[in-house]
């Protein structure tokens, strides 16, 4: 579902009509969290979570944990609610086992990274993962779910739109009034070129005076790949396609057409057989991004180039304190 123009435009007419129904959904978040963690674990639980519904980031937010906490010598697991999938688990998610139709997409790329589980219920997950060695859990999404307790949380936010017009659902795109949500957060982490950066912060920075804020953008990975003038057909089912015509775009790519699908959409036989023709006729490469190349049906998994960007951040110092904080006992690699 796309989400409605208003959420991210100042406050108007159809978000003051809303509100009171935004009320009842940030009271109903609030009594939901009020029951408190049911279970702490005996490793660190790290939340990779938002206020925002949709897509901020927190996929490449988690495999940039996952990468340093490895290099910390940390055998981290992810637990994820396996949006998309029919499974219940908990199950561990297998890459040549598992479908996205199985597990959701996000958990099918993060297997690639980490052990990854998938679980209706994130405290089984979670314990299925620590009983199969988990010196650490990094949970994909659950920022609002009381089910286990965390050691650490980081809420992701796309710089671009912040956190819309401060409405909660469904009024804007909050799950939670800002201030409610940060008082349980550890460290926020915009993501997004500098100018929305900059923009970022003159507008919230108000709701987060002594939080840790950290910044970062989402870079193409270097492939080898030349993009410079390849004429492409593009798509993306992702939380923010344009983000990812715009990396085409800075790439140097001739994108010829962008066709944005709802998020973790599923990329079925005749969707893509149109577009392979449409591409054709054009005379252009089909491209996606890596969430979507899980999902591809099998006949189209050679004819469709991905774009994997991975998350850089700025200044990672207050990122690395934290973890230093939460895994003092083991030495870095």
């Amino acid at each position: 579902m796309k989400a409605p123009g208003f959420w991210h435009r100042p406050p108007g007419l159809t978000a003051a009509l809303l509100s009171p129904l935004g009320a009842i959904y940030a009271a109903g978040t609030a009594r939901r969290l009020r029951r408190g963690p049911a279970l702490r674990l005996s490793v660190p639980v790290i939340c990779v979570g938002n206020i925002n519904a949709g897509g901020t980031g927190k996929t490449p937010t988690v495999i940039w944990l996952l990468q340093e906490l490895a290099a910390r010598g940390v055998a981290a697991h992810v637990v994820s609610r396996g949006y998309g999938g029919r499974l219940e688990g908990p199950v561990q998610v297998r890459e040549r086992q598992h479908s996205a139709g199985d597990v959701g997409d996000e958990p099918l790329l993060l297997a690639a990274f980490a052990p990854t589980w998938v679980a209706r219920s994130r405290a089984a997950g979670a314990e299925a993962a620590v009983g199969a060695g988990a010196q650490a859990i990094v949970l994909d999404d659950g920022f609002q779910n009381p089910a286990l307790s965390k050691d650490m949380s980081i809420v992701v936010v796309d710089a671009v739109q912040g956190f819309g017009n401060g409405r909660v659902i469904p009024a804007g795109p909050l799950r939670e009034p800002v201030a409610t949500g940060l008082t349980r957060a550890d460290a926020v982490l915009s993501i997004g070129p500098q100018r929305a950066q900059d923009a970022f912060v003159a507008r919230w920075d108000g709701v987060m005076p002594t939080l840790p804020h950290l910044a970062g953008r989402l870079d193409p990975l270097q492939t080898g790949m030349d993009w410079a003038g390849l004429p492409v057909l593009a798509f993306a089912g992702i939380g923010n396609p344009e983000k990812f015509f715009a990396t085409l775009n800075a790439l140097g790519a001739q994108v010829l057409r962008a066709e944005a699908l709802s998020d973790h959409q599923p990329l079925t036989e005749p969707l893509m057989t149109r577009l392979e023709n449409e591409a054709a006729l054009r005379g252009a490469q089909l491209v996606c991004t890596e969430k979507d190349a899980v999902r591809l049906p099998a006949a189209f998994r050679q004819k469709v180039l991905t774009v994997p960007v991975r998350l850089k951040i700025d200044d990672p110092a207050l990122l690395y304190a934290l973890l230093d904080r939460l895994f003092a006992d083991v030495p870095k690699s």
